[in-house]
């Protein structure tokens, strides 16, 4: 008997070019930004921001706080229903130190997301390099040891914090030298030199007073407390420099998560992006530190959330987590403040408190976290 089956024609050309289209379309739509959750962070950060500023010991009407922040903007003259008084504690105190929250909010949720991505690690977070540690020893040295790195406005805390996270950092590094291609290895040397500078902390600890050693681990369990603008000066440039540097290598992160093999199959150098992209993390983290001490969970939780609830791609992980860490930090810190006023608990111990939980749910009830 004859077969008669028929053959399917193959696809022409121009048919193969509306699959590739239709393919790359898809690839795109499943990696462009959300803008909805986008609106969605803004808005929730917006109405954060205003909830923190009007709140605390003395309260302070939402009407007038927005009055009076339009008020202080060029070109615009608003007649604000604060009082002299209230007006000082707004712009003297809570507004400094809301900026300062999202800052480090936004710099530990981004680096926190970076880390995730370039070790493709679920457990990896901004302080995997010695940065908590490097900071903790040089904040020790310089409350208790008299050691003095301040320059200008900056004071000698602050700036001591910054030098030894960037020693812990740059220590890691040296030890993982060439073998920026195996992100095992310089997990490894992080960890080395966070057990090394811990080390050296805990002996400085150990060497100070009674009041000394409380003021150092005040400033270890993480506080936003700042008098003025100043401390925002510190961390600001780092998070626009290196937030913009993670920003731009938010695709590479994505590229990552396939192998390095593949990775240089389309162009991409491993070792360089895992340099620049640590470097920029690392360095944001080391600043934030520098004026907010050790707040734990927010670079852990913060890109964990963003991922499952929106997207696993770092296109969209890492700008997200930057707002989304902002507003969590900014949250908390009203806690922070008016939980137990007029004392203030520290922030560190919040988000432990609020995040270690949370993060046990989200993960039992969620399906495995694709990285």
């Amino acid at each position: 008997m004859a077969d008669t089956t028929v053959a399917a024609p193959a696809p022409d050309q121009a048919d193969q070019a509306d699959i590739a289209d239709g393919a790359a379309a898809a690839a795109e739509r499943a990696f462009r930004l959300p803008v909805a959750a986008v609106i969605a962070a803004g808005l929730v950060l917006v109405a954060v921001a205003l909830f923190s500023l009007a709140s605390g010991a003395a309260g302070l009407p939402v009407r007038g706080v927005l009055t009076a922040l339009v008020d202080r903007a060029p070109l615009l003259e608003v007649d604000s229903s604060l009082t002299d008084r209230q007006a000082a504690i707004l712009f003297q105190i809570r507004l400094p130190r809301l900026v300062l929250g999202l800052l480090v909010g936004a710099s530990l949720g981004m680096a926190g997301a970076a880390y995730q991505g370039v070790f493709r690690n679920p457990l990896a977070d901004p302080y995997l390099l010695g940065v908590s540690a490097g900071a903790g020893l040089g904040a020790v040295l310089a409350f208790g040891f008299g050691l003095d790195l301040g320059w200008g406005p900056f004071g000698a805390v602050p700036m001591a914090a910054f030098a030894g996270s960037v020693l812990a950092v740059t220590a890691s590094a040296a030890i993982a030298r060439g073998s920026w291609s195996s992100p095992a290895t310089l997990l490894l040397a992080g960890v080395a030199m966070a057990a090394l500078f811990s080390a050296a902390q805990t002996y400085a600890l150990q060497r100070l007073d009674e009041t000394q050693a409380r003021e150092v681990l005040s400033w270890l369990f993480g506080q936003l407390n700042t008098s003025g603008w100043d401390q925002i000066g510190i961390v600001g440039p780092y998070v626009g420099v290196c937030g913009l540097v993670l920003f731009a290598h938010r695709r590479h992160l994505d590229v990552l998560r396939v192998g390095d093999a593949e990775a240089r199959s389309v162009g991409l150098d491993p070792a360089r992006t895992r340099l620049v992209v640590v470097v920029a993390a690392s360095l944001m983290t080391a600043a934030a530190v520098s004026v907010s001490g050790l707040i734990a969970f927010v670079g852990l939780v913060v890109p964990h959330v963003v991922r499952l609830l929106v997207s696993h791609s770092y296109r969209v992980v890492v700008p997200l987590s930057a707002l989304a860490g902002a507003a969590f930090l900014a949250f908390v810190d009203v806690g922070a403040r008016t939980l137990v006023a007029p004392s203030e608990l520290p922030v560190g111990v919040i988000t432990a408190f609020v995040g270690a939980p949370f993060f046990a749910l989200v993960l039992r009830r969620s399906r495995p976290v694709a990285m």
